[in-house]
């Protein structure tokens, strides 16, 4: 990676002043205070197995994109590809359906062993509680995805069946693209309807969550937060080193 990206950048101002530590070890105990999900469509293809069972020591659960060229312009990961990360996983597996029929895949998905399934909004308008049955009787939690121009109040009345409730920060398809700063007050408004109504699920974040962000997205009401290429992979071709990193820069900008 080129020594003049951003990103390196910072990493060198922040070794400068002290507050990374590389060779320091980052522990279980230390993450239970936030939530980490990883994007396994960011890492090295070429080294699946070897992240995965570094990973496993570090995050909370995987993130696993499976796009079908239809609903957003790219495709990603598989069904079968979930069968194998699950050889290697000791974590929970949240599955993220970008497709323009969640109900074509949802037991697919299930039975190659994805512990949380994650449907778009815009996706289930027509069927959404039927959906969300077929979820809980397969076993699975039961996620729901809004894309950044979909609004809460269109959600309202189903937001008491979900589990784990993802807003994107970007556009749905591709990595790397910027954050869009509008959904803050999303992030918000969704802590305080799960506080005004009861619901229980836990806000996580999808979409350029990196030491940019981590600050404003903690104080919007971030529970989860996903970490791929700017937030974690870019940062070192060592992914242990590169999860340290990401973590003690997390630390520095939130105290």
């Amino acid at each position: 990676m080129s020594t003049g990206s951003p990103f390196v950048k910072q990493c060198i101002a922040l070794i400068a002043d002290g507050v990374l530590d590389l060779e320091k070890e980052i522990t279980m105990s230390e993450l239970k205070k936030k939530e980490f999900s990883i994007s396994l469509m960011c890492m090295d293809f070429l080294k699946i197995k070897e992240q995965i069972q570094v990973l496993n020591k570090k995050a909370d659960m995987y993130h696993v994109d499976i796009m079908d060229g239809h609903y957003c312009k790219n495709i990603t990961l598989s069904p079968d590809m979930v069968k194998a990360f699950k050889q290697v996983s000791e974590l929970p597996m949240d599955v993220h359906l970008m497709t323009t029929c969640p109900d074509d895949w949802i037991d697919r998905v299930a039975e190659a062993g994805a512990d949380i399934i994650s449907v778009h909004a815009e996706t289930i308008t027509k069927d959404a509680f039927r959906i969300f049955n077929k979820i809980e009787t397969l076993g699975c939690g039961k996620g729901l995805v809004l894309n950044p121009a979909t609004t809460l109040e269109s959600v309202r009345h189903y937001l008491s069946r979900v589990d784990l409730l993802t807003i994107m920060t970007v556009d749905v398809g591709f990595s790397g693209q910027p954050f869009i700063t509008e959904m803050l007050e999303k992030i918000k408004e969704a802590k305080e309807m799960r506080e005004k109504f009861g619901f229980h699920y836990k806000i996580q974040i999808d979409g350029s969550c990196n030491s940019h962000t981590f600050r404003r997205l903690k104080d919007a009401g971030a529970d989860i937060y996903i970490v791929g290429g700017s937030g974690l992979f870019q940062l070192d071709e060592d992914v242990e080193r590169a999860f340290d990193f990401m973590y003690q820069s997390y630390e520095k900008v939130i105290s």
